[in-house]
């Protein structure tokens, strides 16, 4: 079986995070999730967070603190366990969203509450619980 690293990030703006849908016809197409992806090889995990979300969401953003690990049989049935951070961040500087067309086509912030009623991953669910 092969490991896999995922780093993930919260950002709060008035009270609500900030969550992405991927873009129909792709992997998990449909569901929300948080900004982030695949840490590289050699790359620490908290770079990885920061390049993602910018990557995902044209946001500028730090690190302010790890959130929490969490780790999952891959979904799709591949011999693969999966190992993801969870980091809060902060804004650089406040700016618009701009999504990757070719990986997500919505964005929304969300409170708790709200997006409790959200097609998410469990580890995300319980990212915005921590």
């Amino acid at each position: 079986m092969t490991d896999k690293y995922l780093a993930y990030g919260t950002l709060i703006r008035d009270g609500k995070f900030l969550l992405i849908r991927r873009r129909p016809g792709s992997f998990l197409g449909g569901h929300w999730e948080l900004p982030g992806g695949t840490v590289e090889p050699g790359e620490p995990a908290a770079e990885t967070v920061v390049r993602e979300f910018a990557e995902e969401t044209g946001l500028t953003v730090r690190v302010d603190r790890e959130r929490g690990t969490h780790s999952w049989d891959d979904v799709a049935g591949r011999p693969m366990r999966i190992h993801a951070t969870m980091y809060a961040l902060t804004e650089e500087t406040p700016a618009e969203v701009v999504l990757d067309p070719e990986e997500h086509d919505a964005f929304a912030w969300y409170t708790r509450e709200e997006a409790a009623g959200l097609d998410l991953a469990d580890h995300f669910r319980e990212a915005l619980e921590d």
